[in-house]
């Protein structure tokens, strides 16, 4: 697995989506966004910043990355999982993200990505 640290404008491509579309299984990086659904757009104002077109980028982001996972700060000031997100394609070969697990009271709520982001884990959770 490869991880990789925050990511900048100019290191969307070159380093984030270039080190994901390795072929090594698995992968991890941080990106800023206020929350899951926001990363594409989010790596899309980074990627133009670098000079990637949209449409590069987006088939660059649906061959890297297939989960989002949003942390928040709580009131203590830990960071915590507050959401889940898989990713998918629309008809025009956007990437946009599905909820997959949000944080409700008492614990996770499966969302309708669940069974997508069962598949991708191999039935762990």
């Amino acid at each position: 697995m490869q991880s990789l640290g925050g990511i900048g404008a100019l290191q969307v491509d070159s380093q984030l989506l270039a080190a994901l579309n390795t072929g090594h299984e698995g992968g991890c990086g941080t990106v800023h966004a206020n929350a899951a659904e926001h990363v594409p757009a989010r790596l899309e104002a980074l990627g133009t910043a670098a000079g990637l077109d949209r449409v590069a980028l987006h088939s660059q982001l649906a061959a890297a990355l297939s989960v989002v996972v949003h942390l928040v700060r709580d009131r203590a000031g830990r960071r915590r999982v507050a959401e889940v997100h898989v990713l998918e394609r629309d008809a025009a070969g956007l990437v946009f993200t599905v909820p997959a697990l949000s944080w409700g009271v008492g614990g996770f709520v499966p969302e309708r990505g669940w069974e997508r982001l069962r598949s991708l884990i191999g039935g762990a959770l």
